[in-house]
């Protein structure tokens, strides 16, 4: 079988499902440089791509998000005689701080995930969400699938009741990275280096780490929620915490380093896409609604949304609708920072707000261009 030299170029997985939120109608593609094995096991954080179903089977340019993730390293085949077949090596920063797939490679693995989905869920005869992994050949250029299976999680969760996870209270923020889960746990951290340290983990803790493998499982099904510096929404630490139905937070960067063992601290996905670790036992509650019983009224409810992150699992909610989407804190939510003051920096005078938009406009010449 002729090998794929993703080596030379990209891989990465796809669901047509939202893995967070189980909302059916996208496409999420993540993607990092070389062979797929570090996206698998957590150890770069993957851009990541959301294509709209409805829209792209109506023949639009249907890509609704991007994020552009760290990528500091793709694996890559060993050279001579050497016994290692494989070896990780560092990305160029440019490569780092663009995207790793075109958007029209982005619209061909969207199309190749739909013709995938379709195809199965005509032979199962009901809907059937997939897992799909994708490589691309540097020498020849072309996209290739190398294995589909069903969703295991999101797919098979009940729809009739919604559990919603409140924080009541927050405190001093240290670590953030994706959201896994839209649950909130808390308790005693433990940092876990290396294998080595796997025993010391106590049932009920929050496991800290770089990165996780398959030989971490037995003791992740112990833990109450599951912090990582690596990885992204389809790594390994990722899919084992869905699984098992508990928190996790991903390509934090830092964790292992900000938090200490023993530390006691709350881990909250319950606000979208970013997942946040708070100091301190933090109080929480869970809102359960059991949908089955609700009778629709006769008015149609429509719903205001302020987090454009938390659209899809709004959608789970019976309504008929967005009704207001508030523009400017879509804008806020995205850029960190109010809009005009990115217009008018001359306006500006608090140092903090005037360092943020320098960060920001670097590499633009004519910042008019950012704006």
């Amino acid at each position: 079988m002729k090998m794929v030299r993703s080596d030379l170029a990209t891989s990465g997985v796809m669901f047509t499902i939202d893995t967070e939120t189980g909302f059916r109608d996208v496409i999420f593609i993540t993607g990092s440089y070389g062979l797929g094995e570090n996206i698998v096991q957590g150890a770069v954080n993957p851009d990541e791509y959301y294509v709209f179903k409805p829209t792209f089977r109506k023949g639009y340019q249907s890509i609704i998000r991007k994020n552009v993730g760290e990528k500091r390293i793709k694996m890559i085949y060993g050279r001579g005689g050497s016994k290692v077949l494989t070896r990780n090596v560092e990305v160029p920063e440019a490569d780092r701080r663009r995207f790793c797939l075109s958007d029209d490679e982005v619209l061909q693995l969207a199309g190749y995930a739909i013709t995938i989905e379709d195809h199965y869920t005509k032979k199962a005869g009901e809907s059937r969400p997939m897992d799909i992994e994708w490589a691309k050949d540097g020498e020849t250029g072309n996209l290739f699938i190398v294995q589909a299976r069903p969703e295991t999680v999101q797919s098979q969760k009940a729809l009739d009741v919604l559990l919603t996870y409140h924080l009541d209270k927050k405190g001093p923020v240290l670590a953030r990275g994706k959201s896994v889960g839209e649950k909130v746990a808390n308790g005693k951290a433990r940092i876990v280096p290396d294998v080595a340290h796997l025993p010391s983990v106590q049932p009920g803790e929050i496991l800290i780490a770089d990165t996780t493998t398959p030989d971490w499982e037995p003791v992740m099904k112990t833990a109450s929620a599951i912090v990582t510096n690596r990885g992204g929404r389809t790594c390994h630490a990722a899919i084992v915490s869905r699984e098992l139905g508990i928190p996790a937070v991903v390509g934090s960067g830092d964790a292992t380093e900000r938090i200490s063992t023993g530390q006691e601290v709350t881990v909250s996905c319950a606000g979208g896409d970013e997942g946040i670790v708070y100091e301190g036992i933090l109080p929480f509650h869970v809102e359960k609604l059991s949908l089955a019983a609700l009778k629709r009224p006769r008015t149609k409810i429509m719903m205001n949304l302020g987090n454009p992150e938390e659209a899809f699992s709004l959608s789970m909610i019976p309504n008929d609708g967005i009704g207001l989407a508030r523009m400017e804190f879509i804008i806020n939510s995205y850029i960190k920072i109010h809009p005009m003051a990115l217009v008018h920096p001359e306006r500006v005078t608090d140092a903090t707000v005037r360092n943020t938009i320098d960060e920001l406009t670097s590499g633009y010449e004519n910042k008019e261009d950012y704006s």
